[in-house]
């Protein structure tokens, strides 16, 4: 490929900002990328020119995609990742297609006398901007299915989906019923198809968990029934695959019949040789995905440091396998209040990558309590925008002056994420926010049919209600989405991030309120431990009763640091210095061009 034909612009960097007027995100030009041959340059990765190209790009696979500027609502972190690994792709200049589905209907969620309620809302691809290729079809259950192929292309990236009416939601049915496994075969055989349609050839294929294994099997299948030798085909996919796992146990995940597989996999595979090959995988009937994608994957990466060491997946002869750590990184240009993105960059803490200079460290000390009270005025403002059309619990629109303190939860309502952790102590909490008058902003999606979670939520809110002072300083936002998490975070003070330890994969919530100038409050798991356990406000003990203690002590502390000049530029360096190389998605960008494409 030659750089200076195809590469013949400039790439801009965006920053995602809400417009109240409009009511949606918009992307406002901050500066330009010479071309890509600095970005190359600068990883050390010039060959790349050859390795990839507009032809043979980067393909990433996944389920979810959580991108509401284009039309795509996921459930969480997974589809979050995706939407800006894309971005930090088209803003590096890097040939990239990801291929998801489009889900024709997604979850609205409301707050009704206390419990999570979702409403189904059709969603139509047009109004995004995704224009119709064609159609293909897999064969299901003895018929064939016709897909819609979309398609919405950027100047070096796009967005290629499938999509039919009767597809459904995210996650619609059992994780291992039939729906289910439809909407995976739909998107590995279907979105393969697709990729074909266009003249695409996968110079990567990167599967997001264990969902997308069937774009690797459909890879497999071409390959072998065009005359490859059967072997030699599962030798060019193995090394042309990487598994990207975002769950710690592979215990938990869904399991599948032979019965499914007769109905909607094997009608789809032309190759004697693979069907045979993926039969040999059952085991007393039954198949884990996960054990047959560490198979077809020679390439493994965990999203984390702590993920990749403790994960806990086994092949099909019960050795444990080995993970390569790329920690998740964010889009800085979407996720940072671009006040803040400017600082960084104007004192050559960020370079105009988005990677941490030599000396950033240093450079930090430009970073004074004056110019964080500053940026955060500007980021409340922001909040307080949002907020204008997102009610409480209570009915209540919610505007806070630049001086209130508000800490924030702002995650999945997930059993081991503990949102209900701080409220285990109503009194103690109630002790704190008096302290400063603080407030307490909980946000978080309770997932369709988790009634545990779903309890939960309802048993805090109720012991909000009862209490007068919490019931007006504790603020429940229904319906948590990007914006809301954009908004959280630029414009609260600190934010609580409890995983109980060893569950957490990675996160990536605590990183943008690092970027953001917030405290972090947090256990050490997931991507927190990539950093220096000192250097933030770190919530451990032995049991959950120390934790706990442990959680209120860390709270007092950030009010405490908030009202000192010292403390706080003291505290939000140090958070700084050990977290901006991890949160950097250009940073993650590049381990994983050195982890695909080595030298």
């Amino acid at each position: 490929m030659n750089s200076v034909s195809f590469f013949d612009y400039y790439v801009k960097i965006y920053i995602s900002m809400y417009n109240e007027d409009e009511n949606k995100f918009f992307y406002h030009p901050l500066e330009n990328i010479e071309d890509t041959e600095d970005f190359y340059a600068a990883i050390n990765r010039k060959h790349l020119f050859k390795a990839l190209s507009p032809e043979r790009p980067y393909t990433y696979w996944t389920i979810e995609l959580y991108d509401q500027k284009n039309g795509i609502r996921g459930g969480g972190g997974l589809g979050v990742l995706a939407a800006d690994t894309r971005r930090v792709a088209e803003e590096m200049n890097v040939p990239f297609t990801l291929i998801t589905p489009f889900y024709p209907f997604e979850p609205k969620q409301r707050i009704i006398d206390g419990k999570a309620i979702d409403e189904h809302l059709p969603v139509d691809y047009r109004k995004f901007g995704f224009n119709y290729i064609d159609k293909v079809s897999i064969k299901c259950c003895g018929n064939l299915c016709y897909l819609d192929v979309i398609e919405k292309k950027f100047e070096n990236t796009r967005i290629l989906s499938i999509t039919e009416p009767n597809f459904g939601e995210l996650y619609q049915g059992m994780s291992g019923g039939d729906h289910r496994l439809y909407q995976e075969v739909s998107l590995g055989f279907g979105g393969y198809k697709a990729l074909k349609l266009l003249g695409l050839r996968p110079a990567i294929m990167q599967l997001n968990e264990v969902a997308t294994f069937f774009a690797a099997l459909a890879r497999l299948d071409e390959l072998a029934s065009n005359g490859m030798d059967f072997y030699e085909a599962v030798v060019y996919t193995r090394k042309h695959t990487l598994y990207t796992n975002h769950t710690l146990v592979q215990a938990a995940e869904a399991e599948f019949g032979y019965d499914q597989f007769e109905r909607f996999v094997f009608p789809n595979l032309k190759s004697l040789a693979v069907k045979k090959w993926l039969k040999d995988k059952f085991i007393n009937g039954r198949i884990k995905l996960s054990s047959v994608t560490i198979e077809i994957a020679e390439l493994r990466s965990g999203v984390s440091k702590l993920h990749a060491r403790v994960a806990n997946y086994k092949d099909l002869a019960g050795n444990k396998v080995k993970f390569k750590a790329i920690t998740n990184g964010i889009d800085l240009s979407t996720w940072v209040l671009p006040e803040i993105l400017e600082f960084y960059k104007k004192h050559e803490i960020l370079d105009r990558f988005g990677l941490p200079t030599d000396n950033y460290i240093d450079n930090l000390d430009y970073l004074t309590a004056e110019k964080i009270r500053e940026l955060k005025k500007i980021g409340r403002g922001v909040l307080n925008n949002i907020l204008k059309s997102r009610p409480d619990q209570n009915g209540r629109i919610l505007e806070f002056a630049e001086n209130d303190f508000i800490f924030d939860f702002k995650r999945r309502f997930v059993d081991y994420k503990r949102p209900e952790m701080s409220f285990k102590n109503p009194m103690r909490l109630r002790e704190i926010l008096e302290k400063r008058s603080a407030h307490y902003i909980l946000a978080g999606r309770v997932h369709a049919g988790d009634e545990t979670m779903s309890g939960k939520l309802k048993n805090l809110l109720e012991t909000v209600r009862r209490d007068d002072y919490l019931r007006d300083h504790v603020h429940y936002i229904a319906d948590y989405d990007e914006k809301l998490a954009y908004g959280l975070s630029v414009g609260s003070d600190a934010s609580v991030n409890i995983p109980i330890v060893g569950l957490e994969a990675c996160g990536t919530s605590w990183e943008k309120d690092v970027a953001n100038l917030d405290f972090l409050i947090s256990t050490h798991d997931g991507g927190v431990a990539d950093g220096n356990i000192d250097y933030y406000l770190n919530v451990s003990g032995a049991n959950e009763e120390e934790e706990l203690e442990a959680l209120y002590q860390r709270m007092e502390q950030a009010l405490e640091m908030s009202a000192n000049d010292f403390d706080l530029e003291f505290g939000l360096k140090r958070q700084l210095e050990t977290f901006l190389p991890v949160v950097s998605g250009a940073r993650m960008l590049r381990d994983y061009l050195d982890y695909l494409f080595p030298a």
